[in-house]
């Protein structure tokens, strides 16, 4: 397979042909949808839904802290599996997850796994109603041994360290409101009793969903993903699948989607899609943009430019900058475009602004 019929069979099934009017409906939301400040869960449904969208009033949906400790959007009666998931398998596992050095985790006399579990019988004590992330933290802070915590310079102030609070607030049963500002963490509706079995079953589940969106792929850029290890990742390889050769590299698909893979539609569609969407959260970033130099503009250490897809490739970068009720938008092209796609561009952007609720728009071609 080559790279253009690879990017072919994942712009369908990221449901970017918008054929579905309904969030539920999508694979990239059934698998978690990364949401973040910037609206990215909102405008990666816009990219791929016929029709409004609304995910904060959608009471199907619920945001957690979930993979990699980011905040994504699940349907609600998939929550349980997707923590199920989470739970470490092991101490290997769990240290992943946290980011710490093994020195920071000698320093509690804990195995890593207990570390989470700690933090999040914490979190599940302190977070009884909603309350701010701040005070979350303030409140866990002071229930927690001192080697759980770090000193923050964007605080100016020692408290739990981040990422440990974000894994262990799924297993606490506590979820984020969704559309508010700053972070609120609330109780998850009908939250049962804290689970601590490993359940390798979800964390396959959880591989398999990544090799189908955005395969064929390989198990370290599944284990990136996941926000694991890759030794952990071989334990829970999934043994349904088809070994493909894409441009004389060994990669893994779903054997139920190679039919698919090897007769895509055309990907003849123009979307707007943001920073974090799901088609560019795929690790194989060579394959996405093979020019370093245009790598470098899609994937920044800081602020992140959304992408236009055209033509069956990543054709572009765009931003936004709103002001009042006006939201212009920069969209910059890697090789001229045809008059077409730039007028689709132009109506996607229309989508976008709409969208986020601005009554105006403005498009500017740079480059």
């Amino acid at each position: 397979m080559d790279r253009r019929q690879v990017l072919a069979y994942r712009i369908a099934e990221h449901g970017l042909h918008r054929t579905s009017g309904d969030a539920a409906d999508l694979a990239v939301v059934r698998a978690g949808l990364q949401d973040s400040m910037r609206d990215t869960a909102l405008l990666a449904a816009v990219a791929r839904l016929d029709g409004p969208v609304s995910l904060v009033d959608d009471s199907r949906l619920v945001l957690a802290w979930t993979l990699r400790g980011a905040p994504h959007y699940h349907l609600r009666s998939d929550l349980s599996e997707a923590v199920k998931a989470l739970i470490p398998l092991d101490d290997a596992d769990a240290l992943a997850r946290m980011l710490w050095q093994r020195k920071e985790l000698a320093a509690t006399g804990l195995a890593a796994a207990e570390v989470v579990f700690t933090a999040a019988a914490a979190l599940r004590d302190a977070v009884k109603e909603p309350m701010t992330k701040g005070a979350v933290s303030t409140a866990v802070t002071k229930r927690l041994p001192p080697e759980f915590s770090r000193w923050c310079r964007g605080c100016n102030a020692t408290h739990i360290h981040e990422q440990l609070m974000r894994i262990a607030t799924p297993h606490a049963g506590v979820r984020l409101v969704a559309g508010a500002s700053p972070a609120t963490l609330a109780p998850l509706e009908g939250r049962g009793r804290m689970r601590r079995t490993p359940d390798a079953t979800a964390a396959t589940a959880v591989v398999s969903s990544y090799l189908r969106l955005n395969g064929p792929a390989s198990p370290g850029e599944a284990a990136e993903f996941v926000g694991t290890a890759r030794a952990v990742v071989d334990r829970t390889w999934p043994a349904d699948l088809a070994e493909v050769d894409v441009e004389g590299k060994k990669r893994y698909l779903p054997a139920s989607c190679v039919p698919a893979l090897e007769n895509p539609p055309e990907p003849d569609v123009v979307r707007l899609l943001p920073p974090l969407d799901p088609f560019i959260q795929a690790r194989d970033k060579t394959l996405l943009v093979p020019d370093a130099a245009r790598r470098k503009e899609v994937w920044k250490m800081l602020g992140n430019p959304g992408v236009l897809l055209a033509e069956g490739d990543i054709a572009g970068t765009w931003r936004t900058k709103g002001s009042g009720a006006k939201l212009a938008f920069t969209v910059t092209a890697f090789d001229p475009l045809p008059p077409a796609v730039r007028e689709e561009t132009e109506a996607e952007a229309a989508r976008v602004a709409a969208a986020r609720g601005f009554e105006k728009h403005t498009v500017t071609w740079a480059g």
